[in-house]
């Protein structure tokens, strides 16, 4: 089974309980690979109830890191999950739109990571900013948040039957592998300072109003080369920048 390979990363969950219960929900849907990011006074111990003896080894072999960022580490693309519309958050996918992507890549070898936030407050700006798509459970306006390890469940469900009706078939690496999650913080980076300089952006705030780039870059699979190509823009506008700040305009 292709979800094997995915990961399900749980950002600062507060509960042990909810951790365990997450991975039961991994074991029944085929899923192995659990990360924790700087979670809340986890307790193994805690956890294991709920995860029953059959998922604990989920939970003694779970990857713990301190940051979102060393989490996604190596991930071609990354899903966050939410329960608030608006502002930047726009262009959810459902979990069954989202399954598809999550199968095409895995099947090509390639890295996927599931985010989950805090039982309390979900996912912020300053997390979602590192998502590549971000998907929203539908859910009765009376009560629109879920249980994490529902959540987990109902998003794993979907890439689980998918993957029943299609029988999984290792495509392979593609001829130009996607760009890294790393490479692509990197490309933002050098995105952010390079609109800073021809005043783009605006000065108080910057990270924020680089958001709907970061959405733009997120509708499409960004390639190593195309990676390469876009470093090498943004290198020569900072640059062009540089040169007119020293000579006092662009002639």
């Amino acid at each position: 089974m292709p979800l094997r390979a995915l990961q399900v990363v749980l950002f600062r969950p507060k509960y042990a309980e909810n951790v365990g219960s997450v991975a039961r929900a991994m074991l029944n849907m085929g899923a192995s690979q659990l990360v924790l990011v700087d979670p809340q006074g986890y307790d193994i111990d805690r956890a294991a109830p709920l995860a029953t003896s059959h998922a604990r080894h989920i939970l003694e072999a779970a990857r713990i890191t301190d940051t979102l960022a060393e989490a996604l580490a190596g991930a071609s693309l990354v899903i966050g999950t939410t329960a608030r519309t608006g502002g930047w958050r726009k262009g959810l996918l459902t979990p069954v739109k989202a399954a598809p992507e999550v199968l095409d890549r895995l099947r090509e070898g390639a890295g996927v990571a599931l985010v989950f936030g805090p039982e309390d407050r979900g996912l912020t700006n300053e997390e979602t900013s590192l998502c590549d798509q971000l998907v929203m459970i539908p859910a009765s306006p009376e009560c629109t948040s879920l249980n994490l390890s529902q959540a987990v469940l109902i998003i794993l469900y979907e890439c689980f039957q998918l993957a029943l009706l299609k029988p999984y078939e290792p495509k392979g690496p593609p001829t130009e592998r996607d760009a890294s999650f790393e490479e692509r913080q990197a490309l933002f980076a050098n995105m952010q300072e390079a609109l800073s300089a021809i005043d783009f952006l605006k000065d108080q705030n910057a990270e924020y109003w680089m958001l709907p780039v970061r959405r733009f870059f997120s509708r499409f699979r960004l390639r190593r080369n195309e990676f390469n190509l876009l470093m090498g823009i943004c290198r020569q506008v900072r640059s062009v920048a540089a040169r007119s700040q020293k000579t006092g305009g662009i002639e």
